[in-house]
């Protein structure tokens, strides 16, 4: 099992900049993928982005946010990033990062940490 724990959220403007920080624990060599989700008030959990763990990275992104957002991963450190430019108020939502020990489709995330939330306002 692996622990995942969230940092970096909070009230950014329109058009402002947010990094997310997810720091893995437990056993995060079993990883396959990590990845973020956010969950907006009254709609489902959405998956943001993706990144492989091991290999090649292959980040991939939903389209509401290409462009504007970019996943990163510190192998060393156990943790991932998302960088997320250009805010709009459709962005706010909690930011959750998840992990998959198989596979790296946005069903195959099963460890999750607490969310953070990002609010944009306008």
């Amino acid at each position: 099992q692996v622990q995942l724990v969230e940092s970096g959220g909070g009230l950014v403007p329109v058009g402002g900049s947010l990094r997310l920080t997810c720091a893995a624990s437990g056993r995060p060599f079993s990883m396959s993928a990590m990845g973020w989700f956010r969950q907006a008030p009254g709609k489902e959990r959405e998956l943001v982005a993706l990144i492989r763990w091991t290999g090649n990275s292959s980040p991939t992104y939903a389209d509401s946010v290409k462009g504007r957002f970019s996943i990163s991963r510190h192998k060393t450190q156990n943790a991932v990033y998302l960088q997320m430019n250009s805010l709009k108020p459709e962005d706010t939502a909690v930011y959750y990062c998840a992990a998959a020990i198989s596979g790296w489709g946005s069903r195959d995330f099963d460890s999750w940490g607490k969310g953070t939330q990002v609010t944009v306002s306008s």
